[in-house]
């Protein structure tokens, strides 16, 4: 690879670009090149491969499509140029791009295909012939497959933001569609940041590119302010609604981490009088076209997205991004903010944190070099301060729009009859015009300070700690926390006895966390390998919830649940009322968490009140604690005989343990490994075993006697950006319902537009059976590879 030098000072009339280009540079007011595009388009004007790395913003869009247009050859109406992009918004931009500076071009045709529209209309633009194609790489892969998008002319192919198509796990896709792309093509390769797998790309597919690396002083841009609130003593979407009263803004985007949470929070906002909308994969991609569209026009002012429904967006008058749920790394967090301070444009960039996420926020100071700032959250008196000047500008307007003798006569009227002064019947007027809502805050709520000391704070104090010191020293939220401080100490929940062969544990997540006992069932059933009716009653809290588990829960599975992230927090997940030591052998019998349970039972009723105990509350305590042993040693046999009838008429499968070289460190979970193997091998992932994840490398179990062709091509396949280079290491067994064993048969294997046609039939065919959230009971049986059958005989659809 060859460095491109960066050469400053220059204008686009000194990059020899065709002079419609040139025409249309000046009607949309372009001036002079960003750095990323004079080095870049004299680059691709010479027909060299180009491996460029910039940060999102700074006009890469530009650096390739200029070129392009200026050496297109308006007669072939093949494909010319194609481009690759991760998200069908980030394919519309990029169209548009074209579009717009191909303004001088007559003839011209740019086509965007990607998922979630019809076929119809892009097979009839393709027949009739487009020079540029835009696309995600699954539709263009779809189109590939029905021979409709023909690459045999293609002149030069552009992987645009090439990280976030790794990210998606798009990179099996788009080395297909570069190895049908003919040989002699242009190839130009742009990426934010430059992973190994991305290298890889551009050294076997790249043909000595020039490589361009535009490196910004900071990872974010300088006109951008960052600013952070530490969530603590309000409620989150009371703070956001402060800071949308009080900040002067004209559009604004909202990120959360969940489809759900953008149709709830903008529907929140709505309710309480802001123009808001929502976008999300769920919704059409017509009805998210209209909805951008609306933002640009002025008709909504916040949009509330998720991070892949926002891929791309570049809208000119987004002055404000709010991180309301904090994202999953640095990266992500660069993506978002570059929503706005774009073009040279000044932005704003606010994050929502808590103190058990202090880690992430330094790590994002890391990785965009720049401090972020505390934001000191608007006072009541400023909020009400802007309500009544908003409020007196509604009446200037409305005086201003006149039409008002009718209503003159009206109140002169009412003022002779009722001998009321004017101002009394204007005053009643305008709350009638509030309705239930209030003009101001009320000024007797307490303000929230923001405690900044935990930045500097060197020690390694646990999620927990930091649950539990700002939980004490939380200031009132509203009348009945002032009460609840006027008691003292706010009082945990009321104890509760467990079922026997259950135990109560408690997670760091709660209501404040937007979690749902749904969230919680599926989070630990996917990770445990506990089948949902195992697990029992959840009982969910402000910042934490306690939910019955099996008392026989191994250790390892403990220790794993403890990082496993619901609602974007933590579980931290420890036997209830164990303190720090969660992680302690059980050297006693099953009845002891009852004992403790009934223990701290008895001491929390006597609260306050509490002394040392008598010898008689001593003689009770220990003559219940005796009933319980007895009874849970009276319920033993009947768990085992319980254990014993769930594995009748089961039969054990011989299965091979396989080495797969991808692990932890990769960020994959067992459903990437289940969906990948299945998809590829054509195997129902019920009969793929026991999946053990560790840093770099994982165990799967397969049954005996899969093909050698089948095996040979689960190497090559790609799960987390690596491939998964299967290697037998053992062997063990699988159990299934009898009555359901047939030999192995593999389903066959399809891809592309096949693929997802074939996945919506099947969703369209299989009947949803309503997804159980709580149970009770246990057993040991549990813990097998594979789950057991449903009662019935029918097997278990995964």
């Amino acid at each position: 690879m060859s460095e491109a030098k960066l050469v400053p000072n220059i204008t686009f009339a000194d990059l020899k670009l065709s002079d419609a280009i040139q025409r249309a540079l000046s009607d949309v007011g372009y001036e002079s090149p960003s750095p990323i595009q004079a080095a870049t388009i004299p680059t691709l004007l010479e027909n060299r491969d180009v491996l460029g790395q910039a940060q999102t913003g700074t006009g890469k869009t530009a650096a390739f499509a200029l070129p392009i247009l200026s050496r297109i050859d308006i007669r072939q109406t093949a494909p010319q140029a194609l481009v690759l992009a991760p998200t069908r918004e980030l394919a519309i931009q990029v169209a548009e791009a074209f579009q717009t500076y191909a303004r001088y071009i007559p003839g011209f045709h740019v086509l965007p295909i990607y998922g979630g529209q019809s076929y119809g209309p892009q097979l009839s633009a393709l027949r009739r012939g487009v020079h540029v194609v835009v696309g995600t790489p699954g539709r263009v892969i779809d189109h590939l497959d029905k021979g409709s998008l023909d690459l045999s002319q293609l002149k030069t192919l552009v992987l645009d933001e090439a990280d976030e198509m790794l990210r998606m796990g798009f990179i099996d896709d788009v080395e297909r569609i570069l190895q049908e792309t003919p040989d002699g093509h242009q190839t130009a390769l742009f990426s934010a940041t430059m992973p190994s797998v991305i290298k890889r790309i551009a050294q076997t597919y790249l043909n000595n590119p020039a490589e361009i690396t535009v490196a910004a002083k900071t990872g974010t841009a300088d006109n951008i302010r960052q600013r952070y609130w530490l969530v603590s003593g309000m409620h989150k979407l009371d703070a956001l609604t402060r800071i949308l009263e009080a900040e002067t803004f004209d559009g604004m985007i909202i990120f959360a981490r969940t489809k759900l949470g953008t149709e709830e929070l903008a529907s929140k906002l709505a309710a309480r009088g802001f123009s808001v909308a929502a976008i999300n994969g769920d919704i059409q991609q017509a009805q998210r076209e209209r909805t951008i569209q609306q933002l640009k026009d002025g008709k909504i002012d916040i949009l509330v997205a998720t991070d892949v429904a926002a891929r791309g967006l570049d809208v000119e008058r987004i002055s404000h991004v709010v991180n309301y749920d904090v994202p999953y790394d640095p990266e992500s967090y660069t993506h978002r903010i570059g929503r706005t301070g774009r073009a040279g444009r000044s932005g704003e960039a606010i994050l929502f944190i808590t103190p058990r996420e202090k880690n992430l926020l330094k790590a994002i100071e890391r990785a965009t070099r720049q401090p972020v700032s505390p934001l000191e959250l608007p006072t009541i008196q400023a909020v009400n301060n802007v309500r009544i000047s908003r409020f007196k500008d509604q009446i200037t307007e409305t005086l201003a729009q006149g039409e008002l003798e009718q209503f003159l006569s009206v109140i002169e009227a009412y003022e002779q009859e009722h001998n009321v002064p004017a101002i009394e019947i204007a005053a009643a007027l305008a709350k009638m015009a509030r309705g239930d809502e209030p003009l101001l805050l009320d000024k007797n709520k307490r303000e929230v300070k923001t405690d900044d000391s935990w930045r500097n704070d060197s020690g390694r104090d646990s999620g927990r700690d930091f649950g539990r010191d700002s939980r004490s020293e939380r200031p009132a939220r509203g009348d009945r926390f002032a009460e609840r401080e006027s008691r003292g100490p706010r009082r945990e929940h009321s104890p509760r006895t467990a079922e026997p062969g259950m135990q109560t544990f408690r997670i760091a997540v709660g209501h404040d966390h937007g979690v749902k006992p749904g969230n919680i069932v599926g989070a630990i059933a996917n990770e445990a390998n506990i089948e949902s009716k195992f697990i029992g009653r959840i009982d969910i809290y402000d910042d934490y919830t306690v939910l019955d588990l099996p008392d026989d829960l191994p250790k390892d599975m403990l220790a794993h649940l403890k990082s496993v992230r619901v609602a974007g927090q933590a579980l931290n997940i420890r036997a209830e009322g164990a303190g720090g030591h969660d992680d302690a052998p059980r050297t006693e019998s099953r009845a002891k968490p009852t004992r403790e349970r009934a223990e701290r039972t008895e001491r929390s009723d006597r609260g306050e009140r509490t002394t040392s105990a008598t010898r008689l509350d001593q003689v009770v305590q220990r003559a219940a604690s005796s009933k319980e042993e007895i009874a849970a040693e009276i319920a033993a046999p009947a768990r085992k005989e319980k254990k014993r009838e769930e594995v009748k008429g089961k039969v054990a499968i011989p299965m091979q343990t396989f080495r797969i070289e991808v692990g932890k460190q990769n960020g994959i979970t067992p459903g990437n490994i289940v969906g990948a193997i299945a998809n590829e091998a054509g195997l129902d992932a019920k009969l793929i075993g026991h999946i053990g994840l560790f840093d770099d490398y994982s165990t799967v179990d397969l049954p005996v006697g899969m093909p050698k062709e089948i095996l040979t091509h689960l190497k090559s396949v790609w799960v987390g950006g690596k491939k998964l280079d299967m290697k037998e290491i053992g062997s063990s067994s699988l159990l299934v319902n009898a009555h359901s064993t047939t030999p192995l048969a593999l389903k066959e294997r399809v891809t592309g537009g096949n693929r997802r046609v074939a996945e919506k039939d099947r969703q369209s065919e299989a009947p949803r059976a309503k997804k159980p959230v709580t149970a009770r009971g246990g057993s040991g049986s549990r813990f097998e590879n594979v789950k057991a059958p449903a009662k019935g005989g029918k097997s278990k659809k995964f």
